[in-house]
């Protein structure tokens, strides 16, 4: 039987720093994402850690790697190990806080990132060679692994607002490899996302946004 992988680091997982994959790399990887999200550099991040993450954070580096993702280093990168002076160089106050809670998985961080009047949540687990998957934005319980380009639409959860970004995608010949809705009622905020096979052209996004019911429209992984 032939078996088949994505990519390279299916096979080997990626160059990292530090002792373990789980606490390094993916650690790192979600740092990146949460930064490509937000835009902009937090002026404040809180990093709630749970499960093992809250036991190994110090010795194992899980805090200098999740910190030089939100600097926008990669998981190889030799400034890892002095993220958290280079944090506090620039302007970003970094605190972490031990969480006792259970999450699904034990490799979990939850980064709250502020900046002014601008606020966002990243809750992301680390599962195993340098792979995470990010299972919540804003307290939306969403599942995207960051391998891929995703879409993110927060929207107000009317009818024919999922329809019609739909379509505007189906249109544009943008196959959509998966995609979830989550709610936190029936008619209040809910959030689309969807993992695409390709970026989408600033113009599609900009016709999403003309959506009645869109709130507001950002990529993941269009850096």
């Amino acid at each position: 039987m032939t078996m088949k992988y994505k990519s390279v680091f299916d096979i080997i997982g990626p160059t990292m720093v530090g002792p373990s994959s789980s606490h390094t790399a993916g650690a790192v990887r979600i740092g990146l994402v949460a930064r490509d999200l937000f835009k902009i550099q937090p002026d404040q991040v809180d990093i709630y850690l749970y499960g093992s993450f809250v036991e190994t954070y110090k010795g194992h580096g899980t805090d200098v790697a999740l910190v030089g993702g939100l600097l926008g280093y990669d998981t190889d990168d030799d400034r890892i190990q002095n993220s958290l002076t280079t944090a506090e160089a620039v302007g970003m106050r970094v605190r972490f806080i031990e969480m006792q809670e259970t999450r699904s998985h034990p490799n979990t961080a939850m980064i709250d990132m502020r900046k002014g009047d601008r606020s966002l949540s990243v809750e992301g687990v680390s599962i195993g060679d340098g792979k995470i998957e990010i299972v919540a934005i804003n307290g939306f319980k969403i599942a995207v692994s960051g391998n891929y380009p995703a879409l993110l639409v927060f929207h107000k959860d009317i009818f024919g607002t999922i329809g019609r970004v739909a379509n505007i995608l189906g249109e544009a010949s943008i196959n959509v490899g998966s995609m979830q809705m989550s709610r936190k009622e029936k008619g209040d905020d809910a959030l689309m996302t969807c993992e695409l096979d390709e970026k989408i052209n600033p113009s599609i996004l900009e016709k999403i946004r003309q959506v009645e019911g869109v709130v507001t429209v950002t990529m993941m992984g269009d850096a």
